[in-house]
């Protein structure tokens, strides 16, 4: 056997897929064949690694990998280079790919009779099918916002909300670790400000940016404003994303807020998200940050300052 090959450890890290889902592509859908060896342990070859990246791509973009899984490779590259010509995140069409609601409620069923493993098992269905930033935008951030929802009308006991929060803190957490390329990556801090306690929204945040290559520092829920620029300032992080989840009325928020964005260098761009963000939205454009409607959204903006900061870095040449 000639030729340079990757165990599937390697070839998930390069594609930047889980090997869960590299096993799953090739058993169900037949995405790659890769070679064994006299152990039966699978060897990849580049052109294989190639193609699992570029499947990785058309499902972050929101191709189901059914859809795609078999295509001959040129198809897929020439599919990547049309939906991300500019490198931003192709807006996701309305209509919900079939079986995504059945998904959020298989969700819902696990979270309900406290079933972890089957909270897991549905997540991990999920992104088989529509791939890392297909599953958060799909599945995930509707969860999350569904999993609020309920909890606020008395639907849903505190008890369930805490195990969902729990489960889907662990879920996530994985899902933002960082990729083969990520070490290179621009670094991005992730929290939420003081007195806002809900972090599910500020994980959904991290794993997304993981997906898009950023390297995370996430700093958990209800951090003053001058511990969440210390940690801005020492990674020299390209940008800072909050997420306000819970209370809508906070008289501090807007102090926090205009004390952060003094702290931060003027160049660290500020991203504000998340579903009560809108009820601060005054305070949000009075210190200069960005409002972020969703995840589509936030993607397209963390792909734009990538490529800034990239073309920034690459004009002042070599060394």
């Amino acid at each position: 056997m000639d030729g340079l090959r990757y165990p599937i450890k390697l070839a998930a890290r390069e594609s930047g897929l889980s090997e869960y889902v590299v096993r799953i592509w090739e058993q169900r859908y037949g995405a790659v064949e890769p070679d064994r060896t006299d152990t039966n342990r699978r060897l990849y070859t580049p052109e294989q690694v190639d193609r699992l990246r570029l499947l990785r791509e058309l499902t972050r973009a929101g191709h189901p990998i059914s859809r795609v899984a078999k295509l001959p490779t040129e198809e897929l590259r020439e599919l990547v280079l049309g939906a991300g010509a500019d490198r931003t995140v192709p807006a996701l069409v309305s209509k919900e790919t079939p079986g995504t609601a059945a998904m959020i409620d298989d969700c819902l069923a696990a979270i309900k009779s406290l079933n972890g493993p089957a909270l897991e098992a549905a997540l991990l269905r999920g992104e088989t099918v529509l791939g890392g930033f297909g599953l958060l935008q799909r599945v995930v951030a509707p969860l999350v916002q569904t999993i609020g929802d309920l909890w606020r009308q008395g639907e849903l006991t505190a008890a369930r909300e805490h195990f969902a929060t729990a489960a889907l803190r662990v879920f996530l957490g994985n899902a933002s670790r960082p990729f083969g390329s990520v070490g290179k990556g621009p670094v991005i801090v992730v929290g939420t400000p003081a007195g806002q306690v809900h972090e599910l929204g500020a994980l959904l945040a991290s794993a997304t940016a993981a997906n898009l290559g950023w390297r995370i520092a996430y700093l958990g829920p209800s951090l003053p404003a001058a511990e969440i620029a210390g940690a801005a300032q020492e990674g020299c992080a390209r940008a800072v994303a909050l997420s306000l989840v819970y209370p809508e009325d906070d008289p501090g928020l807007e102090f926090e807020l205009k004390r952060l964005r003094k702290a931060l260098p003027q160049n660290t761009a500020l991203l504000v998200g998340g579903r009560a963000a809108a009820a601060y939205s005054k305070a949000v454009k009075a210190v200069g940050a960005m409002l972020i409607k969703d995840l589509v959204q936030f993607g397209s903006v963390l792909e734009k300052l990538r490529k800034r900061a990239e073309n920034k870095d690459g004009s002042r040449g070599p060394g």
